[in-house]
């Protein structure tokens, strides 16, 4: 065994399929049979290892490894640990060299277990990391592709034992189509093993300790569940959410197209937010989010709806009418938010003409909340910098119009004359407030399904949280 590796629990592989399916937005596949799958496994006496980046020689070899393919798909061809490791061994037939280990593409839904049901059958420990911090729909959104490492060679297998490996593509983006093609011919579906990378881009370029905030995801929901807590207020509290939203869901257009599922969920407002409607943009995973035609959230932003009640999430493949649900926002990766990174998984990467704004733009965030108009009170009366830590960061909430409160708990200027510039950074490397912030044209947004979504104009001299 590698010196750090550890052997995880039957209760934490439980766990880390409930986390990684809050943090696929929606996307990554259900999890679920992944995890019948692993607990079969254990019965037969599988005890999956994982191992830091850092017990990794540099010249060691990794598999990543994934599903491709429409999330709706995968309700019905179920996952299997057999089909999972075949393209593991037929690249390392092809390499001529073995694996050191292996480490899941997406830490997002079934496929942050992928690399477990890999382990199953070839004994090798899963890296805890992955390269994208959530679930994305194509090849190139990673932090390998923003890091411009090779792309090739790949490799991907079906239930028919067919199997394809791509020698050479001219880009990320084309190993993503000549992949799509191969997927969508094979039925929407197919195990892969992306090009393999060494332990030294796993150290440099992945996004380190990815499996064990999975796991301590899914602990917060099941004891919130244990302790009759409200599981979905454990989450926001364990990694420093926002909820974005409460209602009903009154609508939903889904449809599988060129080996993705694409639609819109609409829910309808409850509670606080009854009078209002939010739609949910999805490609796989939910992209961008609007609350009465205006952006709420999007993506790199981790956008998920959970149930009410239980704090499961819920995949656009399974999302359905009438569920009570919330929507809730976690932080991405901020590999992801730089100028590079939002190239390829920003919201114009899904065919939105949106400049990211991001609902975390700082790096020491106070305690999660939903964030509520302050009330009138006189300047004396208001809150000191010190003391404002206790309150959330202006969210997408539309009651959020206080002009003369902070934009942000770290920044003394007003919202009159701030303004959050996305893809500027501080020292911290975290998007700050600048007084210049340009303003954004006024525009109007259209979906990629082509319809509108609401005129979008954020002056210089007003706050550039959506809503605000």
């Amino acid at each position: 065994m590698m010196p750090g590796a550890r052997e995880l629990t039957p209760t934490e592989i439980e766990d880390l399929a409930a986390g990684a399916w809050i943090l696929g937005a929606g996307g990554g596949g259900n999890p679920y049979h992944s995890l019948l799958n692993l607990r079969a496994e254990a019965a037969r006496g599988f005890r999956p290892v994982v191992v830091s980046a850092e017990s990794l020689a540099d010249e060691d070899l990794v598999a990543v490894v994934s599903t491709m393919g429409a999330p709706l798909v995968g309700e019905e061809r179920l996952p299997d640990p057999d089909v999972a490791a075949r393209p593991v061994e037929v690249l390392a037939e092809r390499l001529g060299r073995p694996f050191a280990a292996v480490m899941s593409l997406e830490i997002g839904g079934s496929n942050s277990l992928q690399s477990f049901q890999v382990a199953a059958r070839t004994g090798l420990p899963v890296v805890d990391a992955d390269c994208m911090g959530r679930a994305f729909p194509e090849a190139q959104m990673t932090t390998f592709a923003i890091a411009g490492l090779r792309n090739y060679p790949f490799c991907l297998a079906d239930i028919r034992d067919n199997v394809v490996i791509v020698e050479r593509a001219a880009s990320w983006q084309w190993q993503e189509r000549l992949g799509r093609v191969a997927v969508t011919e094979v039925g929407s579906i197919a195990a892969t093993a992306k090009a393999p990378r060494t332990g030294r881009e796993i150290k440099d370029h992945a996004i380190l300790g990815s499996v064990t905030r999975a796991i301590r995801i899914g602990a917060a929901v099941r004891g919130a569940r244990e302790r009759g807590d409200d599981p979905v207020d454990a989450v926001l509290a364990s990694e420093g959410g926002l909820l974005l939203f409460t209602g009903k869901v009154s609508d939903m257009e889904r449809r599988t197209t060129r080996g993705f599922l694409r639609g819109v969920a609409t829910i309808a407002g409850l509670g606080a937010d009854r009078g209002s409607t939010m739609e949910l943009h999805f490609q796989n995973e939910f992209a961008v989010a609007f609350r009465d035609g205006e952006p709420a959230g999007m993506t790199p932003d981790i956008l998920t709806v959970v149930d009410s009640a239980t704090g499961e999430a819920l995949g656009t493949e399974v999302i359905a009418y009438g569920q009570r649900v919330r929507v809730i926002a976690l932080e991405s990766p901020k590999a992801l938010q730089t100028e590079a990174g939002l190239e390829l998984v920003g919201p114009r990467a899904f065919g939105f003409d949106l400049d990211f704004r991001p609902l975390f733009p700082c790096a020491a965030r106070p305690a999660p909340r939903r964030p509520r108009a302050p009330s009138p009170v006189p300047p004396s009366s208001r809150p000191s910098r010190s003391a404002s830590s206790s309150r959330s960061p202006p969210s997408s909430c539309r009651s959020w119009r206080s002009r003369s409160t902070p934009c942000c708990p770290r920044c003394p200027r007003s919202a009159r004359t701030s303004g959050w510039r996305a893809g500027t950074t501080s020292s911290s490397s975290s998007p700050h407030c600048l007084s210049d912030s340009a303003p954004v044209s006024s525009s109007s947004v259209r979906s990629p399904t082509g319809s509108a979504a609401g005129p979008r104009s954020t002056p210089a001299s007003s706050c550039s949280w959506p809503g605000a």
